[in-house]
């Protein structure tokens, strides 16, 4: 009998149960609003991201990242627009998604 020894196993970046609680629940309100019409969720080895389209044949208008490689320096989270520019980096996701939840509460106002 032979064992199974896991050497080097990759393990993929994730959200955890809040950090997507938080993600999914802006989502919603932006659908909700009109604004955005679709999601891709993506895992990988080195980050994980989060993708939000006005509509699914289109480049993604936010993508909320996770890089945990750079959670001592300039912090874990960034918010890339849709030309991939950063438009906010931290430590908290509260923090990058502030943008985002400026924005729903024009829309909702207007």
């Amino acid at each position: 009998m032979s064992s199974v020894s896991v050497i080097g196993a990759r393990r993929d970046v994730s959200f955890t149960r809040g950090e997507l609680d938080r993600i999914l629940s802006l989502y919603g309100r932006m659908v909700a609003a009109g604004h955005w019409r679709d999601y891709a969720l993506s895992l990988g080895p080195k980050v994980a991201s989060f993708s939000a389209f006005r509509r699914t044949a289109e480049n993604p208008e936010v993508r909320i990242v996770k890089d945990p490689a750079l959670r001592l320096r300039q912090g874990e989270w960034a918010l890339y627009g849709e030309g991939g520019v950063v438009l906010k980096r931290g430590h908290e996701l509260a923090g990058v998604l502030a943008p985002i939840e400026r924005r729903l509460m024009k829309l909702v106002e207007a």
